[in-house]
């Protein structure tokens, strides 16, 4: 071969140089820091994972970092938040929680930088800021900073990944490719998944061959193929060998078949294993499942809008091997959240972000296929001979109505802060709760109050065990279907709590309720009561 297919040729022009650019994502990131400020008054934190976060970075700060290492939580995202909590400064929990609400939130405002440059890179300009909207608009972006979660710092990571993998198929330079495996390395650092980008890349490589249109030089592909391996292990590999196994999560450690699948009751499944099922069942459920949570990230609107990405004119303008990389990453995704239903019992939203991050950058290209696309009969306001283009703020109404509006139809309560009700939760148990053992189903409770106790974790061992006195836990854990439904009838019986926090809470706010199993059933005391319950 004489010529090399892997330099494709680079994007238009930018004539009006870089400051629009520099203009575009500055607001962009202000406008996402709005966004993510307003989410934080007006939602409350229902997830304990952020917790395990918090407490591996309180070992690392401390000095401990083997402690800190070892724990499920892979280590950057920990590091992230001891980096914060310096720069802020302050003692005792609240200022920890304080610190991993800002770790997140940074995150996901720098996110906007590699967003914007995939987008541009993939299907110009419009395509760009489009895709940094719909993206970080999604009230599923905004619950991972109000819950503190790792997938802040990973999908960072991982979009700066995905940004210099979609720049090294367009150009060949093996500058790109060592970025992308390195970033995709530390995105594993955050989270296991950091790894399958890198993967995907290698997978691609594997398959350029096959293809003319997709082929590049063999000199170069043998080189290519062992720089995204070399690249990637550099970073993650040393984590690897001082854990002794890819991850210790239990989630992608099934997913990866380290693990066997979950028992029936797991706590971790979202529901009891129904019994009797078949392997092909199994998966069939699953299957639905992952369609159902990338529908919440990506809604039908912008599906229909990826899909006219894959047929508008303008797709010529991406690489076939850059279409052959982003469909074995979309589907590799795919087959791993079926995966995790099937054997962990569980797959969220949050699970199906980084795939999200991909159709929703894509979803862009196709809305920007349609607006040059679009045009009104100039006759209709009097100019039979022209063809008139719906404008920016046209465009903007319009998606706005059919894609944010729906979003945001559930209940959006003020709150002090996402984890005010466990600051009073914990405050309580501090100050009213007496002798006994505490168990804590929302852990954060716990936490806040600085006393011993069981958390979620420890549910079952606590209903076997007499000298637990104190429950913690929400509403929608006491009341609703799960998987530990049993031991909490048994820890609770019929006894009404002694503290509800708030008394009456409004629609989609978070109560948080504690029962005290040493007293038969009584009155109710509510956050304000003056009169605490007998120690």
């Amino acid at each position: 071969m004489n010529i090399d297919p892997a330099i494709a040729p680079e994007p238009e022009a930018d004539r009006e140089g870089p400051f629009r650019h520099v203009v575009r994502v500055a607001l962009l990131m202000a406008a996402t820091a709005a966004f993510l400020g307003w989410s934080l008054r007006h939602s409350e934190a229902g997830l304990r994972d952020g917790l395990r976060s918090i407490e591996a970075a309180r070992a690392i700060d401390a000095g401990d970092w083997r402690d800190g290492l070892r724990k499920v939580e892979h280590p950057l995202h920990p590091m992230a938040i001891v980096a914060m909590h310096r720069l802020l400064g302050g003692d005792g929990p609240e200022w920890w929680q304080r610190a991993a609400v800002a770790a997140s939130f940074a995150a996901v405002v720098l996110l906007v930088l590699p967003l914007y440059l995939t987008g541009r890179d993939l299907f110009g300009d419009r395509a760009a800021w489009l895709g940094c909207v719909l993206f970080l608009a999604n009230p599923a972006v905004a619950a991972v900073v109000v819950n503190v979660l790792s997938e802040s710092t990973f999908l960072l990571l991982w979009a700066w990944s995905l940004w210099a993998s979609v720049r090294f198929l367009r150009e060949g330079s093996f500058g790109w490719l060592l970025a992308g495996a390195g970033f995709g390395g530390l995105a594993y650092l955050a989270r296991p998944e950091g790894l399958l980008l890198p993967a995907c890349l290698l997978l691609t490589l594997l398959l350029i061959p096959l293809h003319g249109s997709t082929r590049i030089h063999w000199p170069r592909w043998r080189r290519a193929t062992a720089l995204v391996v070399l690249g990637a292990l550099a970073l993650a590999g040393p984590y690897m060998v001082a854990r002794g196994t890819l991850t210790t999560r239990p989630g992608p450690a099934r997913v990866l078949w380290l693990e066997p699948s979950s028992p029936p009751l797991a706590l971790e499944r979202e529901a009891p294993a129904e019994p009797g099922r078949t392997t092909a069942e199994v998966y069939a459920a699953a299957t639905a499942r992952m369609v159902e949570v990338v529908r919440e990230v990506v809604p039908l609107a912008l599906l229909a809008a990826a899909m006219i990405a894959f047929v508008a004119p303008g797709r010529s303008r991406v690489p076939a091997r850059t279409w052959l990389f982003l469909g074995v990453l979309l589907a590799t995704c795919g087959v791993a959240l079926v995966r995790l239903h099937a054997t962990a019992g569980y797959c969220t939203t949050r699970n199906a972000l980084a795939p999200g991050l991909v159709l929703t950058l894509i979803a862009a290209g196709g809305l920007d296929a349609l607006i040059r696309g679009v045009g009104v009969p100039g006759r209709i306001v009097g100019l039979p001979r022209e063809r008139l283009k719906p404008g920016p703020v046209v465009w903007a109404a319009a998606i706005g109505l059919a894609v944010f509006a729906p979003r945001f139809a559930g209940p959006a309560v003020p709150t002090p802060g996402p984890f005010n009700v466990y600051w009073d939760a914990g405050r309580w148990l501090a100050d009213s709760a007496g002798e006994g053992e505490v168990l804590d189903l929302t852990d954060w409770s716990l936490y806040f109050s600085r006393r011993p106790g069981a958390g979620f974790a420890g549910v079952r061992e606590s209903a076997r065990n007499p000298d637990v006195r104190w429950v913690v836990a929400t509403a929608s854990q006491v009341e609703g279907p799960s998987t530990y439904a049993a031991e909490v009838r048994a820890l609770i019986g019929d006894r009404r709590p002694v503290a509800l926090l708030p008394i009456r809470p409004s629609p989609g706010q978070v109560q948080v309720r504690i029962y005290d199993r040493a007293d038969a059933p009584a009155a109710l005391a509510g956050a304000g009561s003056e009169t605490p319950p007998r120690r």
